[in-house]
């Protein structure tokens, strides 16, 4: 009976994988970015321009949400150079076993 070691994951499909998130959270943060520029502008056209302290306060707590979510988003871009970089060196050292 041969000893059959269990394949390791394909790097690429984890690459996919993460990469289809980082998509996915980029575009659900692309939506919510339009709907609050869409109700700030609401706002404005029934206040005739003027802030209400509510709108304020809405906009610091999104500003603060926006600071975690584009971290967020610097850590899964890290996270995919360091995973596409896996990928390379893995593809050079098949490369390299096939010569």
């Amino acid at each position: 009976m041969s000893d059959i070691q269990s394949p390791e994951p394909n790097p690429f499909y984890e690459l996919d994988a993460l990469v289809r998130h980082m998509a996915d959270e980029l575009a659900g943060f692309r939506r919510r970015a339009l709907l609050a520029e869409a109700r700030l502008k609401e706002v404005e056209a029934n206040e005739g321009g003027a802030a209400s302290l509510d709108l304020i306060a809405r906009v610091a707590h999104l500003e603060q949400e926006n600071e975690k979510l584009n971290g967020r988003l610097d850590t899964a871009g890290t996270r995919a150079r360091q995973m596409l970089d896996r990928v390379r060196f893995l593809r050079q050292q098949t490369q390299g076993g096939e010569r």
